[in-house]
């Protein structure tokens, strides 16, 4: 049986939105691990959709992590789908939802071009690849709570020029359009720049949190982004695959 909610957005490609509609609750946590995910008879019977597309649904969902597809028994949640979870899903809209408040987001600026010998660095890629340069500040209730910087690899997410970034934050439409074989993150405590404390109403070097993240597919980056708010000072560095693979 399909539940109710189980329900297709009626954003993008049919595989997508299949994908993404189980997707939301394995990483709500709604559907724990080891759960069974629908058939793909009943998949392809509820959307109206053929088991080709269904398949390529499913086979998006265990590339990364979020399901096992088992011979006999058919498709589960996995187990370290939670896992994946804590670390990929940093969705501040729906960090600051959650938390009771309104989320709005601010695009300060929007730009394409080759990556500079710095961009390249930072991506891990090569230098002059083309490259979509971000930078928004996201608010909780009409404060500001993190700026984020944003570099990505047109090459891996050549979608997301035609995305409206303006409403949508650029995380989680990269998380919704563009899987993922493998991220580093690293966690820190920062002092404000002065593009920092201007854009989060700080006094310039007071103590931040900030968190760099990269994603590649396969060998292939697909982002950058330097995500940093007022806060403390833990930090953690981790570098992994979507199926728990250190």
């Amino acid at each position: 049986m399909i539940p109710d909610d189980l329900a297709l957005d009626g954003d993008g490609p049919l595989h997508l939105q299949i994908r993404r509609a189980i997707a939301r609750p394995i990483l709500a946590g709604s559907w724990p691990p080891g759960r069974r995910v629908p058939s793909e008879h009943a998949l392809m019977a509820r959307f109206g959709v053929s088991r080709m597309t269904v398949n390529r649904a499913l086979a998006s969902l265990a590339g990364e992590g979020l399901v096992e597809r088992k011979r006999k028994s058919g498709t589960v949640v996995a187990a370290c789908s939670a896992e994946r979870a804590v670390f990929e899903i940093w969705d501040i809209s729906a960090e600051i939802e959650r938390a009771g408040a309104r989320h709005a987001m601010t695009l300060l600026a929007r730009g394409t071009g080759a990556a500079t010998s710095a961009e390249a660095a930072r991506l891990r890629a090569a230098r002059g690849t083309p490259v979509l340069r971000l930078l928004l500040c996201h608010a909780a209730d009409g404060t500001p709570v993190q700026l984020e910087e944003r570099l990505v690899n047109l090459d891996a997410a050549p979608g997301i020029l035609e995305a409206r970034l303006d409403l949508v934050a650029p995380g989680r439409w990269l998380l919704d359009h563009v899987p993922w074989t493998e991220a580093e993150h690293l966690i820190g405590a920062v002092a404000a720049t002065s593009e920092v404390a201007r854009h989060l109403n700080l006094r310039r070097g007071a103590a931040c949190l900030c968190v760099e993240r990269r994603t590649w597919r396969g060998e292939a980056p697909i982002t950058f982004a330097r995500l940093t708010s007022p806060a403390g000072a833990q930090v953690l560095v981790g570098r992994f695959r979507p199926g728990g693979e250190r």
